[in-house]
């Protein structure tokens, strides 16, 4: 595990750990016992005791060990127990003995099972034994605490916290766990349930720490074109976020190495970073939230047209295998894109002539990343055709500039292309093509 993801987990869940500690610190008075004058005087005091074990131990974190572990066997359960586990873990692991300290950290937990900051402890500790058994343990801590977390109601916050501030320490907070149990499944190879978590992490808070992982698990599953896409946005991302901090260096390396295995040599990286960079500058649509998936990643693994399922203006799915057997025709279009207002009249025009025609099927498909614009828009210029955002389609198509048409076969072949804004015999064009289409057996 990162030492500053485990940190960051730590210091969120400090809060509720000091409580305890303070408890442990200031125990509450007990009424004394009846005994005799004489057994009273005989009878050691485990607080008295305790302060000479550790003033005797001063700074030296070996004798601070070997004074608690005498004063635990004196006392097996002294008022502050909980609060020499926690000396020990720090002492234990000061000394580099990390047996000695998952012993305590795991007794500890024992003791007190909501403590999540030394559940976190126990992970790091746990990793670093690097058995199956440990890392089955490490990631049951992880899951108790996101279950812990994900269940904490907003009462519960600090009185000064408002509930922004609650839920933005949240939601960072359950970023960096999905991250940390993603590391812990990469551990023990359970690549599938790592990439869940990883991505997971991304979708709550788009991190760079994430997206540099996801990277390198496709990469060991032999999947460099997945690769290039995480170790892209790993490095349009800032280098610091809630899981912790990369390298962007690192993370170059990583990337120029995947994009020469997947294309032979670095041409074109310099463009897809730009292309990239161009995408993280757009705002988010308004009241969208960071775990909106994005439009391009929807049908990433799509083979072909039929594989694909996109939406419709008012969201819901659109499975393209609908169209298989027909003849589909596709406008890319954008609102910013002026030619495309130019264009959109005439595809409107040529598919009101297939109207009733089931064997051919128009959409004007958005490549808009504001998509909150696109319905006032088709609202107002009144289009007959029905209108699909591309969700990657755009893509597929290599509809690399506005306006694209193409017209799709019968097997979802492309039989007819034609890019920007044809001046003369569009509607003709068009036509000829579909009409070639349909001419085709099925």
């Amino acid at each position: 595990m990162r030492p500053t993801c485990l940190a960051l987990c730590a210091s969120v869940l400090m809060a509720s750990s000091l409580a305890a500690a303070a408890q442990e610190s200031n125990p509450t008075p007990q009424p004394p016992k009846k005994s005799s004058d004489a057994a009273a005087k005989k009878a050691p005091d485990p607080e008295a005791e305790l302060q000479k074990a550790l003033a005797n131990a001063g700074d030296n974190s070996a004798a601070m060990i070997k004074n608690l572990k005498e004063y635990l066997q004196e006392f097996p359960d002294p008022p502050r127990k909980t609060a020499v586990y926690r000396a020990l873990v720090e002492a234990c692991e000061q000394t580099h003995d990390t047996a000695c300290a998952l012993d305590y950290a795991e007794r500890l937990i024992v003791a007190r099972p909501d403590d999540s900051q030394m559940m976190l402890v126990a992970v790091n500790l746990l990793e670093q034994r690097g058995d199956d058994a440990s890392l089955t343990r490490a990631s049951g801590y992880v899951t108790r605490i996101l279950d812990r977390v994900e269940k904490a109601p907003p009462e519960e916050r600090p009185a000064r916290e408002s509930i922004a501030e609650w839920q933005d320490g949240q939601a960072q907070l359950r970023t960096a766990l999905y991250y940390v149990r993603g590391q812990v499944e990469i551990s023990q190879r359970n690549y599938e349930a790592a990439v869940k978590d990883l991505r997971m992490s991304d979708s709550i808070h788009p991190n760079a720490l994430a997206a540099k992982t996801l990277g390198e698990v496709a990469e060991t599953r032999g999947d460099s074109a997945t690769a290039i896409g995480e170790y892209i946005q790993a490095f349009t991302l800032p280098e610091s976020g809630p899981a912790g901090t990369v390298n962007r260096r690192d993370v170059l390396l990583e990337l120029r190495n995947a994009w020469r295995e997947v294309h032979g040599s670095e041409l074109g990286l310099g463009d897809a970073i730009l292309a990239a960079y161009g995408r993280a500058a757009l705002p988010p649509p308004e009241g969208a939230s960071a775990s909106t998936t994005p439009a391009a990643a929807r049908n990433k693994d799509a083979k072909d047209v039929f594989s694909f399922v996109v939406r419709r203006l008012d969201g819901t799915p659109l499975a393209l295998d609908s169209l298989r057997g027909k003849i589909a025709v596709l406008s890319f279009w954008a609102t910013w894109c002026a030619p495309c207002r130019e264009l959109e009249p005439m595809f409107n025009s040529v598919a009101r002539t297939y109207a009733g025609n089931s064997n051919v099927a128009f959409f004007a498909v958005s490549a808009d990343d504001d998509e909150p614009l696109v319905p006032a828009i088709v609202a107002r210029e009144k289009w007959d055709v029905p209108v699909i955002f591309s969700d990657g389609l755009d893509a597929f198509a290599k509809a690399e500039t506005l306006p694209t048409v193409v017209v799709l076969g019968r097997s979802g072949e492309i039989v007819y292309r034609t890019g920007g804004l044809p001046r003369d015999a569009f509607s003709d064009s068009l036509t000829a093509a579909i009409q070639a289409a349909l001419a085709t057996a099925h």
